[in-house]
């Protein structure tokens, strides 16, 4: 008879211990009550934002809208609207001045009105639809160069 090391005991454990979590994960999605699935259904029905990440977001609370870098993103996002065919929301856009270049910049913030819109079907999830476009309108103050409105294709 083969003797078993503790470490071997210890593997054993966790994998039994996984599959009854996976077990009981998957039992619980079967038995779903239909309010719950009507839910999912509704939720991945309005659009998302995709995010650096490839990930989708609903309603996100911060969104970096300079991937490579990270010189520009939102922040303090409040959504009033998130629907089919547009979101609307305010929050702030912080941007990295890059003076006297961006990795000696300061970051500094601005109030901005955001629209996201022109929802497309999702090349990487085509059951689901992302926004294509985002307008940012700044208050009285926006960074250098910017013009009071602008608008974004963003990416899927």
């Amino acid at each position: 008879m083969r003797r078993i090391t503790g470490s071997a005991v210890v593997t054993l454990c966790a994998a039994a211990s996984l599959t009854a979590a996976m077990t009981t994960v998957s039992a619980a999605a079967t038995t779903a009550s239909p309010a719950t699935a009507s839910s999912v259904t509704q939720r991945t029905a309005s659009p998302v934002v995709v995010d650096c990440g490839s990930k989708g977001q609903v309603r996100p609370s911060d969104f970096v809208l300079a991937c490579g870098d990270g010189n520009s993103r939102l922040g303090s996002l409040q959504w009033s609207q998130w629907n089919g065919s547009s979101a609307v929301g305010h929050g702030v856009n912080v941007v990295n001045d890059c003076k006297p270049y961006c990795a000696a910049g300061k970051f500094r913030s601005y109030d901005v009105s955001v629209r996201l819109d022109q929802p497309q079907t999702w090349k990487a999830h085509p059951q689901q639809r992302h926004y294509s476009q985002i307008t940012l309108t700044y208050g009285d103050q926006r960074p250098a160069g910017y013009p009071q409105v602008v608008t974004f294709t963003l990416w899927s």
